[in-house]
Formats: structure tokens, sequence, C-alpha cells
């Protein structure tokens, strides 16, 4: 058992480490660049995209780059911004790019994730990290001596922070790009931050479900929101929901309609992957649709 658990994790690990060669071409945040989205909400644009929430009595940052230099960029921005010294710091989900900068905030700051989050951060976290490392002398000393602490409040659906004039909804609706999904909603500006759970035109990897993804965004489409801070990519508004659903149903239909015909997961994976270049052709990081045609497979069974 534990060395299937050893495989299994291997495998994540050079799938992640691919998907970051192919959408990370500048792992360092920029500085001084600084985006704002709505009254309250302002983004550091890079790999991942950083949000901050400022509120009057408190402010939230969600995600925090790849490692201390990336996310000491992100604390620079915050310092800029913030109104009161209380600070609360939460990542989308346990990748290295998401998680690996906490090292950069100050003591004070509260850290909070779902609890099926903090699971795969206990198991998954640094073998990502190690991953990563091992990829160029760059990355090497991004993420040298990478520490994570114990996050100081877990959940287990959702919870809400009171920032002062404005909420932020933190919640979790079950395992589609990875187990521990996180999504924030920020009231009153109507802005989701979806994690990788809602992209503008890029193909994420789907390590968990692609059935329960697509539940996800039916249930994210009532809020309608009037603006949608993705991590990786552009921004957008409440439209990218609905043509990622588009995008994921189609997918998933031309897979389950391949397996219907005895083609094999790895044969659908290629064939699907080659059609949707063609019919999706402004999609970016596309190769990452073989890996969703095998989780739809997987969860037919």
């Amino acid at each position: 058992m534990k060395l299937r658990l050893a495989i299994t994790l291997t495998l994540f690990v050079a799938i992640a480490v691919g998907a970051f060669a192919q959408s990370a071409d500048q792992p360092m945040y920029p500085e001084n660049s600084l985006t704002k989205v709505s009254e309250h909400v302002y983004a550091v644009m890079g790999f991942p995209n950083s949000v901050i929430v400022v509120g009057n009595r408190a402010t939230l940052v969600v995600d925090t780059g790849l490692g201390p230099r990336n996310g000491a960029v992100v604390m620079r921005e915050v310092d800029k911004l913030a109104k009161t010294p209380n600070l609360y710091l939460t990542t989308t989900h346990y990748h290295a790019e998401h998680t690996a900068g906490e090292q950069a905030f100050p003591p004070r700051t509260v850290l909070l994730r779902n609890i099926a989050q903090q699971e795969e951060m206990d198991t998954r976290a640094m073998p990502f990290v190690e991953g990563f490392r091992k990829r160029s002398a760059l990355l090497q000393d991004l993420l040298k001596d990478v520490k994570f602490r114990p996050p100081d409040i877990t959940y287990r659906d959702e919870i809400t922070l009171n920032l002062g004039g404005v909420t932020a909804r933190l919640f979790w609706l079950g395992a589609a790009h990875t187990e521990g999904d996180e999504l924030i909603f920020v009231e009153p500006d109507s802005a989701l931050l979806p994690g990788d759970i809602v992209q503008n035109k890029m193909v994420p990897y789907t390590f968990a479900s692609m059935k329960n993804w697509i539940a996800i965004l039916d249930k994210l489409e009532p809020l309608k929101p009037r603006y949608v801070v993705p991590d990786h990519g552009p921004l957008g508004d409440g439209s990218l929901i609905a043509k990622y659903r588009a995008f994921f149903v189609d997918l998933q239909t031309r897979a389950l309609e391949l397996k219907g015909q005895g083609k094999s997961a790895d044969e659908a994976a290629q064939m699907v992957t080659a059609e949707f270049k063609m019919k999706y052709p402004d999609w970016q990081n596309m190769n990452a649709a073989g890996n969703a045609v095998r989780r739809v497979f997987a969860d037919s069974q």
C-alpha cells in the first residue's frame, strides 16, 4: 500500500511539474505591479495570481506565490494597502505556487484552510516543492528552505471573515482540480476568487474529479459574480463560469462517447486532445485535456 501511494504521488508531482513548465514563463512576481479589480479587491498578476482583499478591520491574502521571495513581493503590496495590522492568509489548494511563499508573511498572520486541503498539505505539499526544485537553478533558489506551518484555523465546509466593510466567504464544494479546492466570494464587490476551478480559456489538470468539477460550476453559476479572478491567466467576469462549464461538458461528452465505442482511456485522451486543439484553438495548455479525459473514464467506473 505504501509503495502504491508513493508511486501515485510521484506521478502527481511529474504532471504538476509539467504543468508548471507549460504555464509559468516568469516564476517571479514583478515589483510595484498591482491590478485593482474592484473597490476592495486587488491582484498581483503572475504565477499564480495572488489576491489581496482590503477591509477597514483586516486584510485577506489569497495564495502566496512560488517561494518566500514571491511571498515577500505580495507582502510589500499588502503593506501599501492595509488599513490595520490584522492579516489573514489562505490558499486555494496545496500546489507549490499557491502555498510555498507563506514564510514571507509575519507571525501575526492568521492562516486558514479547509480540512480537505490541509490533509493534502500534510501529505503532498513538500513532494511537490521538491519536484519543482529539480527543474532549474532558479527554482531551486526560490524554493530553498521552504517550510510549512500548521494553520491557525481550519473549517470543513465554509467560514466567513468580516474584514470591515467587506466580507470574504471561504468555502469548499468537494474534489475537482484537487481534493481541497477552496473558493472565495467577496461582498459587496461580487468578486469570485475560484482558484483553478474557473479559468479564462486555459485547460487545467484534473487530479480529482471531472464530474464533481462540473457540479461545482453549476453551484457557482447562481452567484453571478461581477468579477472573476482566476488563479492563472487573465481576469474576467461571471460569464467565465458558463464558458468553462460548456468546455468541460463538451470534453466529458466526447470522452464518454469514445469510451462507449470501446476506446481505452489513453486512446481517447489522444483523440480528444487532437480534436480539441482544432475545436478550441485559442485555449491554452490543451495537452492537459488528456488528463481530464482519463478522469472522466475514472469517474464513470
